[in-house]
């Protein structure tokens, strides 16, 4: 018989006065925290020293580990002090929090148990640890005593094992004890607060210790991890760096996804050393779309004129870039160039590449830095001819994406019926949001593809594309990352068939928790970016068509709260709904056939190499004769 004794009153009281305490701080440094030492338990303290950190929102499901812990949240959300998110799936809730943080910039928890939860929210981590965004997963653990089985452990004779799991995902923490509550802090500061290389910081609480009464002093517990930018001091630590500017006549910058939150002063070094920028699939609107200097995306996908600048420079500037495969075509993408010049505040990035001068550090100290030391005199005239000709190339890329994204519908077996490519759709998504300031997610495959080489934004942020993980299920949990807040940013995820119903808690979640937003799905009845790949490599494909017809506007619709429509079979007709979804308030969805036969005009093409299939060996020979 389970024993129901209720909590002593005296430990509800006194957690609520604290509650209360801290319910007026608006702001982490407000905090009215005394420098008394406080008895409070291990799951209340925690609660207290992530809140000095600035982490006030929990995405939760909560599990039979974490009961002690919810009761904590209970309170302190009735007393204003938090909010919590109650999810129904823990993929879905790692992907919000990950939004959440990467658009908001305030640190979420997500919290669960370990077995299956746990698992799940991890998998969905690797979008944090993969685009370097600041999360805290807090998984209720077996007990520390040993006293038997714990019903979701790892049913092994081993102590700690998803500690051990969580550890080779990212930085992981055992709170076997209260007292490691400090180190732990101060840890998991350090890995989510990271200036360079944040990711997620996984906290093992077990069952046992979270009730365990803990006496602190609450100042101690350490706040969020503020650091100076820094960059080489010395101005000996540049000569190499000016001779290099000074030198190379074809030198292109490649703008990976750290540069977003330096785009300013990126601009800045592209105009003041004449050099044109190729981006990534995630730095889009580093340089605005018309910039005469923007390449736009280079890489496996990429473009005419990006992959033009990476073939043809003889040196590369590489930003807050870590050299992800598709990025630099895994390492053939620059087949001309001899020497790097690489800017990143971290080590290992920093010295990727061959024949590198290193200038670690924050990006905009380091540029700026740069710039005073190379005064007027920045190369850029050795670059006359080098800029002209890629400007050439990127009017050749301009009229040949206005031709793709302005395609007429095509009859497709499929559908037996003319409807929209996936280019064109795509493109009367992105410019209605532009039009309305929504924020764009995309989601992995076909969609994400099609989405990094069309969209025409002028600053960053813009667009969340899930390229570092490429995790299917992103861009519709993404929305969530606007719950119950009121000044949310409006969302639309651009999303696949396939990759939606990896995920589609979003239709209740959403309306539970008062999200507005729109889901794009652009159904090809396909995998669409792999059958590419197939008939590329092996001329067929191989079981990923869909023999499945699924009516989208009635599933969606039977959800009380989201309005489904259809997007009919024109760039007019979807243009037109889309108005309508966007008056909504709350969950639209929008169902969009597209084309998915063998016309060229199915897709923006791909220009560059990529180590997979059968066309390993050719890359990896290229590798070992490439000069960087």
């Amino acid at each position: 018989m389970l024993d129901k004794t209720p909590a002593p009153a005296a430990t509800e009281s006194a957690m609520r006065a604290r509650a209360k305490r801290l319910s007026s701080a608006s702001a982490t440094a407000a905090l009215p925290i005394t420098d008394d030492t406080e008895p409070l338990t291990l799951s209340e303290g925690l609660v207290i020293g992530l809140l000095k950190q600035g982490v006030r929102r929990y995405f939760a499901i909560f599990g039979h580990g974490s009961t002690d812990l919810g009761e904590v949240l209970r309170v302190y959300e009735a007393e204003g002090v938090i909010k919590v998110i109650n999810c129904r799936n823990e993929v879905e809730m790692a992907h919000a929090a990950t939004a959440y943080a990467w658009i908001y910039r305030q640190t979420p928890a997500v919290v669960t148990s370990i077995g299956p939860g746990g698992l799940q929210a991890m998998a969905g981590s690797l979008v944090a640890a993969s685009n370097g965004i600041g999360v805290y997963h807090i998984y209720g653990d077996e007990t520390t005593g040993g006293e038997g089985y714990n019903m979701q452990q790892v049913p092994k004779r081993e102590q700690g094992v998803f500690g051990k799991i969580t550890a080779l995902m990212g930085q992981s923490y055992t709170l076997h004890t209260p007292r490691a509550l400090r180190d732990c802090l101060r840890r998991g500061t350090a890995c989510v607060h990271h200036p360079y290389k944040a990711g997620p910081f996984f906290i093992m609480l077990p069952i046992n210790t979270q009730p365990q009464s803990l006496n602190v002093n609450l100042t101690t517990l350490p706040t969020r991890h503020h650091l100076p930018a820094v960059a080489p001091s010395q101005s000996d630590d540049y000569t190499d760096a000016v001779t290099f500017l000074r030198s190379y006549n074809r030198i292109a910058i490649k703008a990976g996804g750290g540069t977003r939150d330096h785009y300013t002063v990126v601009r800045k070094l592209a105009e003041c050393i004449g050099a044109p920028v190729i981006l990534s699939p995630g730095s889009t609107g580093v340089l605005t779309d018309s910039d005469p200097l923007n390449m736009h995306v280079g890489g496996s996908k990429g473009s005419i004129s990006g992959n033009f600048a990476m073939e043809n420079a003889n040196a590369v500037i590489m930003i807050g870039s870590r050299g992800v495969c598709q990025a630099d075509c895994s390492g053939v993408g620059y087949p001309k160039a001899e020497a790097v010049l690489n800017i990143n505040g971290d080590l290992g990035d920093l010295t990727h590449y061959a024949n590198t001068v290193c200038l670690p550090g924050d990006i905009t100290a380091v540029i700026e830095s740069l710039l005073d030391e190379l005064g007027d005199h920045t190369g850029m005239e050795l670059r006359t001819d080098w800029r002209r000709v890629c400007a050439e190339k990127k009017e050749e890329w301009t009229t040949f994406k206005s031709v793709r994204v302005h395609s007429p519908p095509l009859h497709d077996r499929t559908w037996k019926r003319p409807v929209l490519t996936q280019p064109a759709a795509i493109h009367a998504v992105s410019s209605f949001a532009n039009s309305v300031d929504a924020i764009k997610f995309f989601d992995a495959g076909d969609v994400q593809a099609n989405g990094f080489q069309v969209v025409e934004d002028t600053t960053p942020f813009q667009t969340y594309t899930e390229t570092g993980a490429s995790y299917m299920g992103f861009a519709g949990s993404a929305l969530l990352s606007g719950a119950r807040m009121k000044n949310a940013r409006y969302g639309i995820a651009f999303t696949g068939d396939g990759s939606f119903m990896m995920n589609p808690q979003i239709l209740i979640d959403a309306v539970e928790h008062g999200v507005r937003g729109m889901v794009a799905l652009f159904d090809n009845r396909r995998m669409a970016a792999i059958t590419g790949l197939q008939f590329a490599q092996y001329e067929r494909e191989f079981k990923t068509n869909d023999s499945v017809a699924v009516d989208y506007v009635a599933l969606a619709g039977a959800v009380g709260g989201v309005r489904a429509f259809h997007g009919g079979f024109s760039r007019s007709e979807l243009e037109a709904v889309l108005e309508k979804a966007y008056a909504h308030v709350g969950l639209s969805l929008i169902h969009i056939p597209v084309y998915a036969d063998e016309d060229a005009m199915a897709g923006m093409g791909a220009y560059g190499a990529w180590n997979v299939g059968n066309w390993v060996a050719d890359v990896e020979s290229r590798y070992l004769t490439a000069g960087i």
